[in-house]
């Protein structure tokens, strides 16, 4: 008994060997299923941690928004309630304009542009971040954001009186200053919303469009590319100084792999998910030009209003991307 006892202590200690020291879980809340892109690259982040750390740290994705709601996430991660999160940036806007200037329609609206945006915007995002006990990790845009609506929009005044779909508080805006109705919805209820009636019309990605089946509610996509709006990764302050050196490194090295594939991913995926709704039989529509004349008059008040309310901060975000 004394030599098996012998022996099962020695299996134990060989077992303590082979475990990396003080593993450790994070469970990640993510607003988005598991099929979109950005959840897909989330997946491989985690996946890349785990290896950089033989299994030390282990990010768990809770996908689809089933731990928290889309709009808790922030709060969670800076609350401490979980360690690590994905939102949509502008999601902030409220707390300050800057956090919503990638969803300023007509302000960038191509990758190169969104990038140079991105640039101009991260400092202050992380300054301001700081302030809440949280760090930016990574962002990752989404394709260039398009009109989905139940009817052809030929002009702006179209876009009157019809149920428009919000997320955030440039798009209420955009709404509003467009004449029509903003309606508060999130990702996995718009297929629920445009069948009921509760909304008529969307600005969103191909993606969204494509993940929510939109050719089941809705007939028409037009593809104003409004801006690129981007989802941001951060983590708690106090949980990313809890981990070692080492950890950390691998964590910041895995977030920038992340950041450069998802910008190669959202472009991928912005030509194959608008050529997936033609094929389901929603009609693609190129803009006309009265149409893009009436959007960017709402975009240039929208930039009016936002620099007067983003003070010294907006001004010096704009000051660097326009340089």
């Amino acid at each position: 008994m004394f030599a098996s006892r012998i022996l099962g202590g020695a299996a134990i200690a060989l077992a303590g060997l082979a475990m990396p020291a003080h593993a450790e879980t994070w469970d990640m809340p993510t607003p988005y299923p598991d099929a979109t892109f950005h959840t897909v690259n989330i997946t491989e982040f985690a996946s890349d941690v785990a290896a950089a750390t033989d299994g030390g740290l282990e990010i768990k994705v809770h996908s689809a928004a089933s731990l928290f709601k889309h709009p808790e996430i922030s709060k969670a991660v800076r609350s401490g309630q979980v360690p690590i999160g994905e939102f949509f940036l502008s999601l902030l806007a409220n707390d300050n304009p800057a956090f919503g200037a990638d969803s300023l329609p007509f302000l960038a609206t191509n990758y190169d542009d969104a990038e140079k945006l991105w640039a101009a915007q991260k400092s202050v995002i992380a300054g301001l971040l700081d302030e809440q006990g949280m760090m930016v990790l990574y962002a990752v845009p989404w394709p260039p954001q398009g009109l989905y609506t139940t009817k052809e929009i030929a002009t702006v005044d179209d876009l009157a009186g019809l149920k428009f779909r919000t997320y955030n508080a440039t798009l209420e805006e955009f709404a509003n200053l467009a004449g029509a109705a903003p309606t508060q919805v999130e990702v996995p209820d718009i297929a629920q919303a445009f069948s009921t009636g509760r909304v008529e019309a969307m600005i969103t990605s191909p993606s969204t469009g494509v993940n929510s089946k939109a050719w089941d509610f809705l007939t028409h996509y037009t593809d104003i590319q409004a801006w690129i709006p981007k989802n941001i990764v951060v983590v708690n302050k106090r949980s990313f100084r809890r981990l070692d050196d080492p950890t950390q490194a691998a964590v910041l090295e895995a977030a920038a792999a992340a950041e450069a594939r998802g910008w190669d991913m959202s472009r991928a995926e912005t030509e194959a998910q608008t050529k997936v709704l033609a094929e389901n039989g929603i009609t693609v529509v190129e803009p006309s030009e009265e149409l893009m004349t009436g959007l960017r008059e709402i975009g240039a008040q929208m930039l009016e209003n936002w620099k007067a309310e983003a003070g010294e901060a907006g001004a010096a975000l704009l000051s660097a991307y326009q340089q």
